[in-house]
């Protein structure tokens, strides 16, 4: 019997109809212009492993194995993996019908991209504690995107108080000066154009999707603080509601997502699963408690705007109905006001007196109804199936100047008008609209209107705490009399020898001058102007007065103008 021996260094032969692959991972590498749509490859045939080496894990192993985060790309595929594309283990030599169907699936996503750009700013913010000049400018980045018509739409804070705004296309090593067309600022959306066409030029325009649903996922696109080039994140819509819109200081309709959204994804588009835009990055929720809140301004605001400036080719505002109003969720209550069983509505407690139809309302009248959609005692109108939402959306649904028909009960009567729908006017207003703030100066005292910018340069991001509280309370309860009703302050005092004794004057309201009401500054500047009287006297808050003779007044006030290198002394609209 021969012993037949395997002779040292002789691989054995391989059968002619059996084959040797190596199981991988199937990670396929993104390209540099954005996100690519895995598709799922099917799995390949058992391979067979003959030799020395580390013994197959079980199945199940390996595919816990497969789910473990080890890379990024790892990363991007358990990502896929949750949107419904399951990877699989496949050989090394893949068929080539895959590599060209990914391809095609990047290229279907890439032109939405390419019409995200970078937004720069230069901004030259007022300087409401010194109204005659302006402060420090700075440069800010964030994001926007092009629409059809030559438009770019971005956010109201990316491009306030600006001086100068350029925009970068995707891929692009040229910045184009923009013009800003329109600020909404109640709905923080801005919209640009740019006049050179080369920027036009090879750009697919966003087109806008319906309202998503709760849990349909949406990426957010742009270009936040972290890099210089495009960032996509993902997530769904965990909420939709009436939110407040912190730079606009109002409440209009919102979405809530969990996708990341940082400092310089402002004014970035949010897309569904189609490619759709519904919706822009805005702002963001920081708490130590929370994680990955952030804000879409959705596309019923969006459109808005868009119809509101090509109707009147200017932004307009989002109307109110001028009411403030109480639910009547206790039946008591109910009965005390002669509401049926079936009835149901809300109570109104104030009306505005610079309401347009202020007159036809009055307090304790019950609006059972808003153009016909009935309102429920919480405040609430049906909204989609299964979601209820807060009725100031069907006023925010109105333009400037529109009508809506409500139906109301008074005295167990039922009563129906039509409204005329108009901007609020705010007695101490949210914004000054890009203009630059109004000031008087007399003697050294310097008057100024106040507005929440006011507020915020005296007293920080916390006004809201340490401002006066009479302040305060005019600011959160009151109303303005009239359009023209404004907070006269007496802003700081310049020291002088005319006013010593008055030095420590700030920030308090002037009510007369002369025995007269002061209305607004306008007014104010105009009566000391004006003024023959041998004093002028100003009766302010908490019963202070300051007297000063008129003509020792007038004299001190171009010294003090010249120590202070300023230049008039009162703003150019007092001067019209």
């Amino acid at each position: 019997m021969v012993d037949k021996k395997r002779k040292r260094g002789r691989k054995p032969q391989t059968p002619p109809e059996a084959t040797t692959t190596t199981t991988v991972t199937d990670v396929v590498s993104l390209p540099p212009s954005g996100t690519a749509d895995l598709s799922s490859p099917s799995p390949s045939p058992e391979p067979s492993r003959r030799g020395r080496g580390r013994p197959r894990k079980p199945e199940g192993q390996m595919e816990k194995d497969n789910q473990r985060p080890t890379s990024p790309e790892r990363r991007s595929s358990r990502h896929a993996d949750q949107n419904g594309d399951v990877l699989h283990s496949v050989g090394v030599v893949a068929e080539p019908p895959l590599t060209v169907q990914k391809w095609e699936n990047v290229a279907r996503v890439v032109p939405s991209m390419d019409a995200v750009v970078k937004v720069f700013c230069v901004h030259t913010e007022p300087n409401f504690s010194l109204p005659w000049q302006r402060k420090r400018q700075y440069s800010s980045s964030s994001s926007g995107f092009i629409l059809g018509g030559r438009r770019v739409l971005t956010n109201a804070h990316s491009v306030e108080h600006h001086t100068q705004v350029k925009l970068k296309k995707r891929g692009s090593d040229t910045k184009y000066l923009a013009t800003v067309l329109a600020i909404g600022t109640e709905c923080d959306i801005a919209m640009l154009t740019v006049s050179d066409d080369e920027f036009w030029e090879g750009v697919s325009p966003v087109e806008f999707g319906d309202l998503p649903a709760l849990q349909d996922a949406v990426t957010v696109v742009g270009y936040p603080i972290g890099g210089d080039t495009i960032s996509v994140t993902s997530g769904v819509v965990s909420r939709m509601e009436i939110l407040s819109y912190v730079h606009g200081s109002t409440e209009l309709l919102g979405l809530q997502i969990d996708a990341a959204i940082n400092s310089g994804n402002s004014g970035g588009p949010a897309f569904n699963d189609k490619g759709q835009c519904v919706g822009i990055a805005f702002q963001s929720l920081k708490h130590e408690d929370v994680e990955n809140i952030g804000y879409v301004i959705p596309t019923p605001v969006i459109m808005h705007f868009i119809k509101d400036y090509e109707k009147n080719g200017a932004y307009t505002g989002f109307p109110i109905l001028g009411v403030e109003w109480q639910k009547m969720e206790n039946p008591d209550l109910r009965l005390s006001m002669g509401m049926g069983p079936d009835q149901k509505g809300v109570r109104i407690r104030r009306i505005e007196p610079t309401a347009p139809e202020s007159h036809l309302l009055k307090p304790s009248d019950v609006i059972l109804s808003f153009d016909g959609v009935n309102i429920a005692n919480d405040g609430t109108v049906p909204f989609r199936h299964g979601e209820r939402i807060g009725f100031s959306y069907l006023v925010s649904q109105k333009y400037t100047g529109d009508t809506a028909h409500l139906k109301l009960l008074r005295n167990s009567e039922i009563l129906e008008f039509d409204i005329k729908l108009a901007t609020h006017k705010r007695l101490i207003p949210a914004h000054n609209k890009g203009r630059p703030p109004s000031y008087y100066i007399i003697a050294g005292f310097v008057f100024s209107a106040v507005s929440v910018p006011y507020l915020r340069s005296e007293y920080g991001k916390e006004y809201e705490f340490d401002a006066p509280v009479k302040l305060l309370d005019k600011h959160l309860h009151a109303m303005a009399q009239s359009v023209d009703e404004q907070i006269v302050v007496v802003s700081q005092v310049l020291v002088a020898d005319i006013n010593i004794g008055y030095e420590d004057i700030v920030n308090t309201q002037v009510h007369s001058f002369n025995g007269k009401p002061v209305k607004n500054l306008k007014s104010l500047a105009s009566l000391v102007e004006s003024c023959t009287d041998e004093y002028l006297k100003f009766d302010l808050e908490y019963e202070q007065i300051v007297v000063l003779q008129t003509e020792t007044a007038r004299a001190a006030t171009l010294d003090i103008l010249a120590t202070h290198c300023i230049p008039s002394a009162m703003s150019d609209d007092l001067k019209m």
